[in-house]
């Protein structure tokens, strides 16, 4: 009741603060919420808490609240929850001031921070105007891990949780700008301005917006005190475009390659309190290059199907804004001002995509008109991996030696007037710009998590200003474009992951051996190759410790324990073989079956250990032994790596074995084991290794130490084996031969003797 009726109250601050209606439009607000998510420490992005916010269309204002919290408990410590935000596509974060890739393109996403304290929960509100519709995606984490490693369960850290919430205001009438209609509008006050949108068609060069005829209540002036914003904000590269029209009795406004295929916002607030502006606005659209029309599909469906030879590739699909009749034409004719060549997309895999050209990998290339390729990530999925691009230049194709290729990828819209001085700038957004020549014939592209949207790739040639005669210049360029979940699959020291959050699946890369960076390309703290093979031969040699206490069983007419001590040796030496990085890996089986086999020997050990120290009798030790071992089985299973899958079978097998002595002791009247040389030289020895060795398994792991530290504990459970296992029983030999077998044969020998000795 008290979480209900905080929320309410929220929602009513909410409503008061920010929700005054304009008299001509009707706004509507909606909540949204997400449940509270358990943070955990950045080491990678996979330790990142990321949810997804849709915000609907002709939404004027949103504002998000971010909650934080943590257990109450003494052991919990100040801390910072970072939080990032981005539209379109998960945010680009570096909290670990990593090097990316040296191809690699990306702006970093809008973050802050919320600290978190003693004084309860903790909130923070992020306002945006005017925000860009679709889906918003947030990403929380606290600060970088620390490294340490320990057991599920043994943490002394508390946990802190992180809850978005969502408040969202929209109109439900907004008005729409016709091209070429004035349409009459009156602001009133800053908080209730003028909202409208215009459409934007494909091949729309410009945009002209044109703010006149105002009329300011008490006022005789001609100018507009009217301030002009065109977009919305994404918080990424794009940024709306703002026009300050109060010194101007016409206010124009212009926007080069608006967005095509889209709804363009149109905001008009007033810079005069309390008194109204009544104006006029006006709306020209500039057609652009557009290519020329072809033939319909007889060729297009020829020259496809000679790709496999059956027809079509499986799950391939046409993606493209341009008309199909249009992009049969890959070379400008008569006027035709672009170059345009088909493009299809084959899904690989999950957040993998490929796109080819129907009419193969090389693109032509001119200095007459740019060539464009849509590249479609219009998907929800195709946001979670990363836009991969690669391009060469045949030089023996370029007419000219000193012409260079000037190449942008940009989002939304094309840039269809690629020069020396232009740059790739669209209306709202700073596309990607790449170039080739003769000495430089290569280039690549890697973008992650590009944005969910109609991408285009340019190529114009163009000449240098101080060429002469420089003329017609054609070529062609080899082509070759992506969507990979990792880039090269994160090399040789990382792992490609797929993450999902609700039902969005994305993917990172987790590094090993010292590794780092996005794509694990940051080398600046790698470990070398000495280091790695230390690291190999420590962690696995220290398994020939065991040899020791199998060789004590065996001995001691311990075959059972004997064999269990066998297996863990086995499977731990393979185990830690297999769990190397890098080049210094060897895995005889699957990965996850070493591991389990390897957790499951360590523990069983511990169990055999010390019920056979009780020295119970043979039918409950072997009993005790499969019943116990299955429970350990199936609690592996479950929890591999919790606190109780060590601490259950030590517990319950010490039980057992200090009742097993105290039945002895009171049985005996004294004290069970009888003899000091056997607590002196045996038990405190065994039982300080075994103790030493558990504690630097718990407290002393960390990534950095973690060869040594674990390496030890090996040594040193192996080592108390030893010391622990108690002497074999008087009446058997060693090795196992039995002094009643032995004595049973002796007599049967004597009876036969006397029998044929009798008269």
């Amino acid at each position: 009741m008290k979480k209900r009726g905080r929320e309410c109250l929220l929602i009513a601050v909410f409503l008061t603060s920010c929700c005054a209606t304009a008299d001509d439009l009707t706004y509507v607000s909606e909540f949204y919420s997400k449940v509270p998510q358990k943070l955990s420490r950045y080491s990678w992005y996979g330790n990142v808490r990321l949810l997804l916010f849709r915000v609907p269309q002709d939404t004027v204002f949103v504002r998000w609240l971010f909650t934080g919290s943590r257990d109450a408990g003494a052991t919990c410590a100040n801390t910072t929850v970072t939080i990032h935000i981005r539209a379109g596509a998960p945010p680009v974060i570096n909290p670990l001031e990593t090097q990316f890739s040296e191809n690699a393109a990306f702006s970093l996403a809008h973050n802050f921070t919320l600290m978190l304290g003693s004084a309860g929960p903790n909130m923070t509100f992020f306002n945006l105007t005017n925000p860009a519709e679709g889906d918003w995606f947030i990403a929380a984490h606290l600060p970088k891990d620390d490294g340490k490693i320990e057991p599920k369960g043994f943490s002394s850290s508390c946990s802190y949780f992180f809850q978005p919430q969502m408040f969202v205001r929209r109109v439900i009438d907004m008005p729409v700008l016709e091209p070429g209609v004035p349409l009459q509008q009156t602001v009133s006050s800053p908080d209730k301005p003028a909202v409208l949108k215009v459409f934007i068609p494909a091949y729309t060069a410009e945009l002209t917006l044109r703010l006149g005829g105002c009329r300011t209540e008490n006022s005789t002036a001609d100018s507009c005190p009217l301030l002009l914003t065109l977009g919305s904000a994404a918080l990424t590269r794009s940024s709306p475009k703002t026009v300050n029209c109060s010194r101007q009795d016409e206010c124009p406004a212009r926007l080069h390659f608006p967005p095509w295929e889209s709804w363009v916002r149109i905001t008009v607030e007033s810079l005069n309190s309390n008194l109204s502006t009544s104006f006029q606005i006006t709306a020209a659209l500039t057609a652009g290059c557009k290519p020329k029309s072809g033939r319909l599909f007889g060729d297009f469906f020829s020259k496809f199907s000679g790709v496999n030879g059956t027809g079509f590739f499986s799950n391939a699909t046409f993606n493209t804004t341009l008309p199909v009749d249009s992009l049969l034409n890959s070379a400008p004719s008569g006027d035709s001002c672009v170059r345009s060549q088909p493009v299809f997309k084959e899904d690989v895999d999950v957040v993998s995509v490929r796109f080819a050209l129907i009419n193969g990998p090389n693109i032509s290339i001119s200095s007459q008109a740019p060539t464009l390729i849509s590249l479609n990530l219009n998907s929800g999925a195709d946001s979670g991996g990363t836009l991969v691009l690669d391009l060469r230049l045949n030089q023996t194709s370029l007419t000219h030696g000193n012409a260079t290729v000037v190449v942008c990828v940009s989002a939304w819209s094309p840039v269809l007037t690629l020069n020396e001085s232009q740059s790739c700038t669209t209306a709202f957004s700073q596309g990607y710009s790449l170039r080739m020549n003769g000495t430089s014939p290569e280039a690549a592209l890697h973008i992650p998590f590009p944005e969910t949207a109609l991408w285009y790739l340019t190529l114009h040639t163009v000449c240098p200003a101080d060429a002469s005669e420089c003329g017609k210049v054609s070529g062609t360029v080899l082509a070759s474009s992506l969507l990979s979940a990792c880039v090269n699959d994160c090399g040789t020291y990382g792992e490609c992951q797929l993450l999902r959050s609700y039902g969005y699946l994305y993917a990172a890369c987790t590094c090993k051996a010292g590794q780092r960076g996005w794509s694990c390309t940051d080398a600046s703290e790698a470990q070398s190759y000495a280091r790695q093979m230390l690291a190999a031969l420590l962690l696995t040699l220290s398994n020939l410790m065991f040899i020791p206490p199998i060789v004590v069983a065996v001995y001691r007419y311990y075959i059972v324990e004997a064999s269990v001590y066998l297996f863990t040796m086995f499977f731990s030496t393979f185990y830690h073989a297999c769990d190397q990085p890098g080049i210094t890996v060897m895995c005889i089986m699957d990965y996850d079956t070493l591991q389990y086999c390897d957790f499951l020997g360590s523990v069983s050990s511990i169990w055999v250990t010390i019920l056979c120290m009780a020295r119970v009798k043979d039918i409950f030790k072997y009993m005790l032994f499969i019943l116990g071992t299955l429970v350990i089985a199936m609690s592996m299973q479950l929890d591999r790596r919790g606190m109780w899958n060590m601490l259950g079978p030590c517990l319950c097998a010490g039980l057992a074995m200090i009742a097993a002595w105290i039945y002895r002791s009171v049985q005996r009247r004294q004290c069970y084991p009888t003899t000091w040389k056997r607590w002196v030289f045996f038990l405190l020895p065994g039982i300080v290794s075994a103790v030493v060795g558990i504690s630097l398994y718990v407290f002393a792991q960390t990534d950095e130490n973690y060869l040594y530290t674990h390496s030890a504990w090996h040594i040193l459970v192996a080592s108390s084996v030893v010391f622990l296992l108690p002497p074999r029983e008087k009446h058997k030999k060693p090795w196992g031969w039995s002094q009643e077998a032995i004595c049973g044969y002796q007599i049967c020998k004597n009876e036969r003797e006397e029998l044929y000795t009798v008269p």
